[in-house]
């Protein structure tokens, strides 16, 4: 299948590899005209995912239209913050005259002006393409290395459609699984990035194997009741998108938020962590966004409250932990 990849991070850069591998003929259109030349002439990734030679069948897009011209499906690698505008963008140059093609949402997190997941966006951009969310415990320099990884697709595209892309997608060092709770994989994806700065913060405190279970099995039970009260379905939030993508994202080394809240609990702050970041923190924009719609929907999620009250009230981490510890005694 002709695949076209629009965003060159880690992620997206990743899977252009293994799309690559699997056969398919691949276009990476990176944001910047300046880092479509720097790939093109290096083939690597310097600033997103050093160390992985772009073989020369990998095709870099310099311009959005061309990529997108035979294109069946399209991936869109960008932060949550840039989707709207790209979906736009996508809109102007897609031909009406052929098939449209699938895209597959791979951001994480909530719009902040309307807070609003990304298969909501790309409704009211996009109304007439079918769209999908792909998720799941995925570093990107394992994906790219060929190590063993499983993903989740969500879509509520038709079943031979979505059977196609699956097909597709599945290699074998990646296999995709599917299912059409397209919110609940979408929520679980951004909720378990504000979850790991905790578990950053539980690492650089030293806090022991004890609390950070405690901390792991708590996230988890919040992050299953929230989502569910948001719309989407539990058993997601114990699949590969939920429980799976939360214990690497709090754990895995490579790990941005999970590194974020180690640094935090360091004494570094928020700020001087994120000035001239050159990738995205995205747990950081995500607590901000669920807190507010939790403020509005009057849900209850106090690992959250203490994370955004870190993040952007100046708490200090162990005041954290002693509130989350002196709560109100209740059954499990």
């Amino acid at each position: 299948m002709n695949v076209t990849i629009l965003g060159a991070g880690a992620w997206g850069t990743a899977l252009a590899l293994h799309c690559g591998r699997a056969g398919h003929v691949v276009t990476l259109v990176p944001r910047r005209l300046e880092q479509a030349l720097q790939l093109a002439e290096a083939r690597e990734n310097r600033d997103y995912l050093a160390g992985f030679k772009l073989p020369i069948s990998l095709q870099i897009g310099l311009e959005l239209r061309p990529a997108l011209m035979e294109a069946e499906i399209i991936l869109l690698a960008c932060p949550m913050r840039g989707l709207r505008e790209l979906s736009k963008a996508v809109k102007r140059e897609l031909d009406a005259t052929t098939a449209p093609p699938i895209l597959i949402s791979l951001c994480k997190g909530l719009e902040a002006e309307t807070l609003k997941l990304s298969h909501a966006v790309l409704a009211e951009t996009l109304p007439e393409v079918p769209t999908a969310a792909l998720s799941g415990p995925s570093y990107a320099g394992e994906v790219a290395g060929g190590q063993p990884t499983a993903v989740v697709l969500a879509t509520q595209a038709d079943e031979a459609h979505a059977l196609r892309v699956q097909q597709a997608l599945s290699g074998p060092t990646l296999r995709v699984y599917r299912t059409k709770d397209v919110a609940g994989v979408e929520l679980a994806g951004a909720l378990k990035n504000i979850y790991a700065i905790g578990a950053g913060l539980c690492d650089g405190l030293k806090l022991g194997d004890n609390a950070k279970a405690a901390y792991l099995t708590r996230a988890l039970h919040e992050m299953t009741q929230l989502g569910a009260r948001l719309g989407g379905q539990t058993a997601t939030f114990y699949g590969l998108g939920g429980f799976g993508d939360l214990v690497a994202t709090c754990n895995g080394r490579w790990s941005r938020n999970r590194t974020f809240g180690e640094e935090i609990a360091h004494g570094h702050t928020p700020e001087e962590l994120l000035r001239g970041r050159h990738t995205v923190v995205e747990g950081y924009a995500a607590t901000a966004a669920f807190t507010e719609l939790c403020r509005r929907e009057k849900i209850e999620a106090p690992i959250l409250a203490e994370i955004h009250a870190l993040l952007y009230a100046g708490r200090q981490p162990k005041e954290a932990i002693q509130r989350l510890m002196g709560r109100e005694l209740k059954s499990e």
